[in-house]
């Protein structure tokens, strides 16, 4: 009898083990905030553990570049701009591509109307221009290139200020215009008490010049395992199953973030709104990578001027195999 029972507790224990939820972790490229809010509406709402999943939300930061997080191994999957994929895979780490929430971008430069500028080819030149770097200076770069403005200053050249996340050049007028993002930059200049009327915006998307933003990418190691590549497909559903709740619902959407943001950062109201203008970037995408806005992205890397961020176009850089699975 005795011999039964630890018979039984451990077909019981191994029954047990054979349904654990499969832990995977995903590498956020900012802090918390409505920009990941499909990930946490997924977790929030029970999307992981419908798919078998126990997933780790790790936010980004200024101190933390979510490529090399991948190659260390501390996590599977990371939430990474295009440029910045596309440069880290070019210098050896095998990154792809596995998923496209993001349909559109979101980055724009927002100026002072009293700058004069309403025309960029005519009105930049002999203007500072506040830039992102880190990767993020790429699409502007590459938006210069096309224009045939110089960004080593002088009349007939951009000077171009090194911008931290913040919208501090704007306010304090160090620069004509900065880079902001349509769901948090441009809002936090409108908080600071500039009116829209007094600001003159231009869209990279409106300039044919817009990188990916937000895709979703993992190790090649990682889909030359066929446990891990049914992982990732089961995580694909289901976060992009709550990126649709969240378009639906921005508002529950929301304080699903904030109920995530451990540092108090963040309001509800400011949340609320990075969410609805999110929404406006995602709709449109089902997941998969689009070949078209993939070939833009790449075009527009190559075409950088003397200092590209990449030097040839990347092969191998993307897949379908797990968004086909996911969309099935």
């Amino acid at each position: 009898m005795k011999k039964l029972m630890i018979g039984a507790a451990t077909f019981a224990l191994m029954a047990g083990a054979a349904h654990a939820a499969d832990e995977l972790t995903l590498q956020l490229k900012w802090v918390t905030q409505a920009q990941f809010a499909g990930y946490y509406v997924a977790k929030d709402k029970g999307f992981y553990e419908e798919e078998n999943l126990d997933v780790t939300i790790k936010p980004g930061g200024p101190d933390i570049a979510p490529t090399q997080v991948l190659a260390g191994g501390g996590a599977d999957v990371t939430v990474e701009w295009m440029p910045a994929a596309l440069a880290a895979r070019e210098k050896g780490l095998p990154l792809v591509n596995i998923a496209q929430p993001f349909k559109s971008s979101g980055m724009m430069l927002t100026c002072l109307k009293e700058s004069g500028i309403t025309d960029p080819k005519a009105d930049f030149p002999g203007k500072t221009l506040g830039v992102w770097f880190f990767g993020n200076e790429y699409p502007f770069l590459s938006w210069m290139s096309h224009l045939g403005i110089p960004t080593e200053g002088g009349p007939d050249g951009v000077t171009v200020l090194k911008q931290g996340f913040n919208v501090d050049p704007l306010l304090q007028k160090q620069a004509a215009c900065i880079s902001t993002m349509t769901y948090n930059e441009y809002g936090q200049v409108l908080d600071a008490g500039i009116a829209e009327a007094d600001l003159v915006t231009f869209k990279y998307e409106d300039q044919a010049v817009a990188t990916l933003e937000d895709g979703l990418y993992t190790l090649q190691e990682n889909l030359d395992d066929p446990a891990m590549v049914d992982k990732l497909t089961r995580f694909v559903r289901a976060s992009m199953k709550g990126w649709k709740y969240a378009e639906e619902n921005p508002e529950e959407a929301a304080e699903i973030v904030l109920e995530n943001d451990e540092t108090g950062a963040q309001t509800i109201e400011h949340q609320t709104r990075m969410m609805t203008e999110v929404a406006k970037l995602t709709a449109g995408s089902n997941g998969a990578l689009d070949e078209a806005d993939y070939q833009r992205t790449v075009d527009t890397l190559l075409a950088g001027g003397s200092d590209p961020v990449i030097s040839k176009a990347p092969e191998g850089a993307w897949t379908h195999a797990i968004s086909d699975q996911a969309l099935q």
